[in-house]
């Protein structure tokens, strides 16, 4: 089980507590300070089951300022993710070869409570 983290992020520290509170362990991936690559980013959206748009925090300034107006596809969002990790929504878990955004924070315990 990995958690995709921000420690600067509330909903991302409330996922962690969640999860900590139900005697779980996650490895704790910060992912601004370990960046995913394009391939890790394919899988991961895979995992989720989603296109890449919806991996998106689309009302980051960043992603306002330098994307939205582009007509991009699949390929350069996932370009831009690895480029720009902030704009990876989050918290993500992954847990046995499926992810969930825990946004909002049950998501991440559908995941857990779903069997494989």
């Amino acid at each position: 089980m990995k958690l995709l983290h921000n420690p600067r992020c509330s909903k991302s520290r409330e996922a962690l507590a969640a999860l900590t509170a139900r005697g779980l362990s996650p490895e704790i991936i910060d992912y601004l300070t370990q960046p995913l690559n394009e391939a890790a980013i394919r899988t991961l959206i895979a995992q989720l089951g989603i296109a890449p748009l919806a991996l998106v925090r689309t009302k980051e300034a960043l992603w306002q300022e330098q994307f939205a107006q582009a007509a991009l596809d699949d390929d350069a969002i996932i370009t831009a993710l690895a480029a720009h990790p902030r704009l990876i929504e989050r918290p993500i878990l992954i847990h046995q070869n499926r992810a969930a955004i825990g946004r909002p924070l049950e998501n991440i315990f559908t995941l857990l409570d779903t069997p494989a």
